[in-house]
C-alpha cells in the first residue's frame, strides 16, 4: 500500500506562498486521484484540490486562482502551490489517494 508524507508547510504572512510537498512510496502515475485537504482547528476537513491521472485539475472555491496543483508521475510527487495566502488558510494540509492519507504538515499564516 502506498505511502504518503507531505512536507513544505510552515509560517508564513498574509499574501505570501507556499510549496507543499506529497511524496508517494510508489508510482503514483496509475493513482486515479490526489487529493490535497486542510483541517483547521475545531473544523471539518475540507477538500482543497484534485488531480486526475490524466492530469486534470479541480479545485474548492477557497484556492481558485490562488492554488496550483501539479504532479510529477517519474518523482512520484504531487505538489499544492498556494499564493496570496490569507489567515483563514491556516490549518493542516494532508495529502490522500482516497484511501490512503498522510501524517499532514501544518501552514499557518499569521504576520
Amino acid at each position: 500500500q502506498v505511502q504518503l508524507v507531505e512536507s513544505g508547510g510552515g509560517l508564513v504572512q498574509p499574501g505570501g506562498s507556499l510549496r507543499l510537498s506529497c511524496a508517494a512510496s510508489t508510482s503514483i502515475s496509475d493513482i486515479d486521484t490526489m487529493v490535497w485537504y486542510r483541517q483547521a482547528p475545531g473544523k471539518q476537513r475540507e477538500w482543497v484540490a484534485t488531480i486526475t491521472s490524466d492530469g486534470n485539475r479541480h479545485y474548492a472555491d477557497s484556492g481558485k486562482g490562488r492554488f496550483i496543483i501539479s504532479k510529477d508521475n517519474a518523482k512520484n510527487i504531487v505538489w499544492l502551490q498556494m499564493n496570496s495566502l490569507k489567515p483563514d488558510d491556516t490549518a493542516v494540509y494532508y495529502c490522500s489517494t482516497g484511501r490512503t492519507w498522510g501524517q499532514g504538515t501544518q501552514v499557518t499564516v499569521s504576520f
